[in-house]
């Protein structure tokens, strides 16, 4: 610094406030860059877990809201069906026919949902309005975010009340591996016994009588379902 003709009077006070800026910018920017790596991080490896709490302290909430409430006014229906809409043509000529001729109360998302509502809202008012919740799973399915969000809060419900309140049923021949990216369906399916459509093809009538067991197994245990199914 020798021979530097700088000097520190009140002359240079706008180049000691430009510094400070300089470095309060520097620090802030720095900040900035090293919080949006640390959120891409999260969301790119944890995403979904995220999603999954999110849903999950969502039905919590909603759950212990109506509780009381669900004990006294009892179930609007007898099950939500969550489906994708590329399966809709299965759960209208196969699924709710065969439904309705045992008499059970069935709510659809496209015809039961309150108009104006916010979808999450409606999904959770249909799988806590129902005493089950029947998933319809297949390729499609599994790659659906509301149809996602929906077996995520029917199966906190599960894990909340502990009774068969959800019914898995597979269009599909879908192998446990493909399943590992779904990580909530794979493990679904690791802890309930579930029914399979193309294996019941050369028997359907079996297929219905189960599922309507099923359906009215409705206040036992999670292995009440398993033994039936």
């Amino acid at each position: 610094m020798q021979g530097n003709t700088f000097t520190c009077d009140c002359s240079n006070a706008w180049f000691i406030k430009w510094v400070e800026e300089e470095f309060f910018c520097y620090i802030s920017s720095t900040l900035l860059v090293l919080l949006t790596l640390f959120i891409s991080l999260i969301y790119h490896f944890l995403h979904r877990q995220i999603i999954y709490a999110y849903y999950l302290l969502l039905a919590f909430l909603y759950d212990y809201k109506r509780q009381g409430s669900r004990k006294s006014c009892g179930f609007q229906y007898d099950a939500f069906v969550s489906y994708n809409t590329h399966d809709e043509l299965w759960v209208t000529s196969e699924l709710l026919p065969k439904l309705g001729e045992q008499g059970w109360r069935i709510c659809l998302h496209h015809r039961d949902f309150q108009p104006g509502k916010p979808i999450v809202d409606n999904i959770v008012d249909g799988i806590y309005g129902s005493r089950k919740t029947i998933c319809i799973i297949s390729q499609h399915y599994l790659e659906s975010e509301w149809c996602s969000r929906e077996v995520q809060v029917a199966s906190f419900r599960l894990f909340d009340e502990k009774k068969d309140v959800l019914i898995l049923v597979f269009l599909e021949d879908i192998p446990t591996y493909r399943l590992s990216p779904y990580y909530r369906m794979r493990s679904l399916v690791k802890k309930c016994t579930y029914l399979s459509w193309p294996k019941a093809r050369q028997d359907p009538r079996v297929f219905w009588e189960k599922l309507g067991v099923a359906l009215g197994a409705g206040r036992g245990s999670l292995s009440d379902v398993q033994n039936v199914l």
